[in-house]
This record gives C-alpha cells, sequence and structure tokens, in this order.
C-alpha cells in the first residue's frame, strides 16, 4: 500500500515581505547516505527527482512527492535563489541554496520552507 505522506515547500522573500515567485526547486535523494566522508567530498550519488518553479504564493502547484514516491532517505532541495534575487543589494553573495534532511517513513508530512532574504536565509521543519 503506498504511504499517505507527503513534501511540500514554500520560499519568503523576507526582504520584500512576500512569496518569492519564480524560484527554481530542484529535489534529489541521496543514495549511500549521502554524506561527507573525511575527506570532504560526497560520499554517495545524488539522484535527481524533480525540477519545479515556485508560484505566486512562492508554492509549487503539487507535493515534490507522494505516494509510492514518498520513500525513507536523505534528500537534499536546491533553491536557486541567485537567480531570484538577481545582483540587486547582495552583490551576488547567494546562488543556490542547499537544505539536506531526512524522511523517516511513506505517511510522514515533511513541509521545508525557506524564508529567503539577498543576504542570508533561514528554514526550518514546518507542518
Amino acid at each position: 500500500m503506498a504511504g499517505r505522506g507527503r513534501l511540500t515547500t514554500h520560499v519568503l522573500d523576507l526582504s520584500r515581505g512576500r512569496p518569492a515567485e519564480g524560484v527554481a526547486v530542484t529535489l534529489y535523494k541521496l543514495n549511500d547516505g549521502g554524506l561527507m566522508n573525511s575527506g570532504g567530498s560526497s560520499g554517495g550519488a545524488r539522484q535527481l527527482l524533480r525540477e519545479a518553479v515556485t508560484n505566486s504564493d512562492g508554492r509549487l502547484d503539487e507535493p515534490l512527492l507522494t505516494g509510492e514516491s514518498m520513500e525513507a532517505g536523505l534528500y537534499e532541495l536546491e533553491f536557486d535563489v541567485g537567480s531570484y534575487f538577481g545582483q540587486e543589494a547582495s552583490g551576488g553573495f547567494l546562488e543556490l541554496v542547499p537544505v539536506r534532511f531526512r524522511i523517516a517513513g511513506p505517511d510522514e508530512h515533511v513541509h521545508v520552507p525557506l524564508l529567503a532574504a539577498p543576504g542570508g536565509y533561514s528554514t526550518y521543519r514546518g507542518s
């Protein structure tokens, strides 16, 4: 039986006080643990699962994972905030924001919001 969980995200532009429309989001599953080894390189391969772009509400039009695609494991979301903010006030400081997280099982609802500004960002486990 397929899991009932889902993976969702949204991006808020803290510098403008509104949802961030047009942010490219890429989801990877990390194989073999995907953690850094003692040499500083990745110990596992990344498998591209999805690419999407945030809508006018800063959200995706559908969950990144649902049903049978919702599997336990280590994942990474990449947010292309560099293209969103351009070269304005940040001077090109942030480009890609990676967020690594774990999904415990197929029935879990995992929400990964990104709060972004040209010079920094924050994330948390949402509900």
